[in-house]
């Protein structure tokens, strides 16, 4: 008999090898490896940020994702190396340094005065810790800020994870409506169109 376990995925690319999907435990953080070609959906039926319900078998010591029921179809995009800072996000590093903090926090609002986004930025660490590597590998799991995000708005989300070359922190950028006009905006900027 195979060792299998059920639970909550969020599903991230993964880093070691273009042809393999990282499901991160939404409870425990626990990452699972799993080659592309053994999970049991489509490669068209999944993207970065996606949080699935499934089952995962280890057969000999490999894993295979069975199951597979998408319940959110929030999307993941990270930016590295990015030339532009959005204004929203210079205010809220500048209020995070006045303050003396690592890390803070706004909402933005657009031309019709409602909410549309969260923008958090975060301090880079020195020496070996590397912020943007961590979010993007699961390592510092976004399902925190999400979750607050969901108690007041309903997902999916388009989450930005961007480090820009020339400042000193990390942002995340949690979009409410996915595929609106702000999200378009940011992957304009960023040169990051949408998966079909």
């Amino acid at each position: 008999m195979q060792p299998t376990t059920s639970g909550t995925f969020r599903v991230l690319a993964g880093t070691r090898d273009a042809e393999e999907w990282l499901f991160l435990d939404v409870e425990t953080a626990d990452p699972t490896y799993v080659p592309r070609d053994a999970v049991d959906a489509g490669d068209d039926d999944l993207r970065p940020g996606y949080r699935v319900d499934a089952t995962v078998a280890w057969d000999g010591g490999d894993p295979r994702v069975t199951d597979v029921e998408v319940r959110d179809r929030t999307l993941f995009e990270f930016v590295d190396g990015a030339d532009t800072v959005f204004e929203a996000a210079e205010e809220t590093w500048r209020d995070a340094r006045a303050d003396g903090a690592g890390m803070n926090a706004d909402v933005t609002y657009g031309t019709d005065g409602e909410a549309n986004g969260v923008v958090y930025t975060f301090a880079e660490q020195a020496g070996e810790r590397d912020l943007f590597a961590e979010f993007r590998d699961g390592v510092r799991p976004l399902e925190p800020l999400l979750g607050r995000l969901a108690e007041g708005e309903d997902p999916p989300f388009e989450a930005f994870v961007i480090r820009p070359v020339a400042e000193p922190f990390v942002i995340v950028y949690l979009v409410v409506e996915k595929g609106g006009l702000l999200a378009d905006t940011v992957r304009d900027t960023y040169d990051c169109p949408r998966e079909s």
